[in-house]
């Protein structure tokens, strides 16, 4: 905790961002915060928060270290390290804005902070899985904050995307970053439960949908706590909608169509649920797990035992 004792003295001392760093570091790494929203350094958070407080970009001359602040500027950094450390809000909910794959979006805690391996998928415009050229049509189910939607725009030139999602208040943020990014003639934000009301044909959906299952969210670090639940949770083995998607996913496909969904630390139960399905699980350079595909041919020929757990599950 940042006690106001410590704050005062912070407020009365700290006089360059060198001496904000140093003593960024010491009271996170004291106050024992959880990084897994974008960083994996104390010091990466606390530079995050400097830079927006002083709207400087990241390649800001170094020379700028020891440069004098302002005591307005020392005054919101220090109370933004303070909620960071006593309240665990996480840094993207602090500074409003996100990364995913090389792109800025806004968050706030209507939405989760972008974070799924999926990236790096993107990135490779999901080659060697899938031919880039042959994706038309694409869903992110579960969007959020729009920027699986929104990054698949940039890499599938081609493509129009449907951003869909049951969260209004989630729907709200991902208009604004479609906006942000001018692409509301390609991007395509709708309100939906599941795959109900949506027709496609797709030929790819990708989802990172809610799949915590109740131990690990009960496990939880304060700053997930932040973020919407309704996000995050999936019944007891975290699949429950999971489950209904494998069953109703072949009929918004392409005859080619393809499944790419993440599913985290429940890929075990998957894996335990349902041992004869041929889950293509792929690996990550920058880490993660617990993302697999399946084609339309496969999810059709194991469509009944998906429908036997759905109703024994």
């Amino acid at each position: 905790m940042i006690e106001p004792r410590e704050q005062d003295q912070a407020q009365a001392t700290l006089r360059t961002p060198r001496d904000c760093l140093r003593w960024g570091e010491s009271v996170l790494r004291r106050g024992g915060v959880f990084l897994g929203h974008g960083t994996d350094d104390h010091g990466d958070e606390c530079l995050a928060l400097l830079l927006h407080v002083l709207a400087l970009p990241l390649d800001t001359d170094p020379r700028m270290l020891d440069a004098r602040l302002l005591p307005d500027e020392v005054s919101a950094f220090v109370a933004l390290m303070k909620r960071r450390v006593n309240e665990r809000v996480p840094v993207p909910y602090l500074t409003g804005e996100a990364w995913f794959c090389g792109l800025p979006f806004q968050v706030d805690e209507r939405v989760l902070i972008p974070r799924s391996p999926i990236a790096e998928l993107i990135e490779a415009r999901f080659q060697p899985f899938l031919d880039p050229d042959r994706i038309d049509r694409v869903l992110d189910l579960c969007t959020g904050s729009g920027c699986i939607a929104i990054a698949c725009a940039h890499a599938l030139e081609q493509a129009q995307v449907d951003a869909s999602d049951i969260s209004e208040d989630a729907l709200a943020v991902c208009r604004a970053n479609v906006q942000r990014h001018g692409l509301e003639e390609r991007v395509f934000p709708l309100r939906a439960d599941g795959l109900d009301g949506l027709t496609g044909p797709y030929d790819l959906i990708v989802s990172n949908p809610p799949y915590v299952d109740a131990e690990d969210l009960a496990a939880m670090p304060d700053e997930y706590r932040h973020e919407p639940e309704l996000a995050l949770a999936s019944g007891v083995d975290g699949l429950d909608f999971t489950r209904r998607l494998l069953i109703e996913a072949p009929e918004r496909l392409s005859e080619d169509g393809v499944l790419i969904v993440e599913v985290g630390n429940s890929d075990r139960h998957m894996m335990a649920a349902w041992p004869e399905v041929p889950f293509l699980w792929f690996e990550f350079e920058r880490g993660g797990h617990g993302v697999f595909m399946l084609d339309r041919r496969q999810l059709i020929e194991h469509r009944d035992c998906f429908k036997r757990d759905h109703v024994t599950g």
